[in-house]
């Protein structure tokens, strides 16, 4: 994103709205954490949590720890490292399924039945069949992205028009070139936006994966942000837990909007809609 866009973006009236609705909520939410000291009335459940300005305090005197910054590299790791095995397995595997009806009807069947299992339902046997936790972290975090990626790739191919298949054939295209041409262009759009939910699942799983796993036998340090609020909490340091949440947040955003540009840039003809 070059300098004017960002500026653009910046200026935009979408922009102002994010900072004027975050902005609310950041001053319902102080309200509400500290009304019972001001008024001698808990508000309900906000009441219970710390507020924003003692989290913030907290989050500032977290920015010189190396091992919160560690413990952001290693749940990055762990995404990515997930997330492009599933892309890698995830991607040809829906794409096989869908321009080959005997591989599918082989396939589709043992998919469906697994596809309903939670990723988090994986972590005992994982734990159980590699024979490290980190093995274990990778494993579950690859299931949280291959299902959505998958399901998503069969739908996007599975929605082309067969005219446009049959017109190719009928032009002597071969099926290299109606695959090339036709059928992956037009699943493009459907990889982009499984890509960026299963992103988002992926640090979901990736973080209660760390949390049972107890940070893939990296101990305190650099166990990934699962493990740092799962540690927050037995600290009884309420304010780190929300630390944890709001990087997650912040991670998982910013992972999804990259994909979201990138899937901008590889599809540049549906902004021309």
């Amino acid at each position: 994103m070059n300098i004017t866009k960002l500026k653009d973006k910046i200026l935009s009236r979408a922009f102002f709205r994010g900072v004027i609705a975050i902005s609310i909520f950041l001053i319902i939410w102080e309200v509400g954490a500290r009304f019972e000291s001001w008024y001698g009335y808990r508000v309900p459940w906000i009441g219970l949590i710390p507020a924003p300005t003692a989290v913030f305090e907290s989050w500032g005197g977290l920015i010189g720890d190396p091992s919160y910054w560690m413990s952001w590299q290693m749940s990055f790791m762990r995404v990515l490292g997930g997330f492009f095995a599933a892309m890698i397995l995830g991607i040809p595997f829906g794409l096989f399924m869908a321009v080959n009806r005997t591989f599918h009807d082989t396939a589709f069947p043992t998919f469906e039945i697994l596809r309903p299992i939670p990723p988090l339902a994986w972590v005992p046997a994982s734990i159980i069949f590699w024979p490290t936790a980190e093995l274990s972290i990778a494993f579950v975090t690859f299931l949280g992205a291959f299902y959505t990626i998958v399901i998503n790739v069969l739908g996007g191919a599975k929605s082309i028009n067969k005219q446009y298949l049959q017109a190719a054939q009928s032009m002597g295209a071969s099926q290299w070139d109606i695959f090339r041409r036709v059928v992956l262009p037009a699943t493009l759009p459907s990889i982009v936006v499984g890509s960026a939910v299963g992103m988002g699942i992926t640090w979901e799983v990736v973080v209660a994966a760390e949390m049972i796993s107890g940070g893939g036998g990296s101990g305190g340090a650099g166990g990934g942000l699962g493990f740092f609020i799962w540690n927050s909490y037995v600290g009884g340091s309420y304010e780190q837990i929300v630390v944890g949440m709001i990087s997650i947040g912040i991670a998982g955003y910013f992972s999804s909007e990259m994909l979201r540009n990138l899937g901008g840039f590889l599809t540049p003809w549906l902004k021309t809609r």
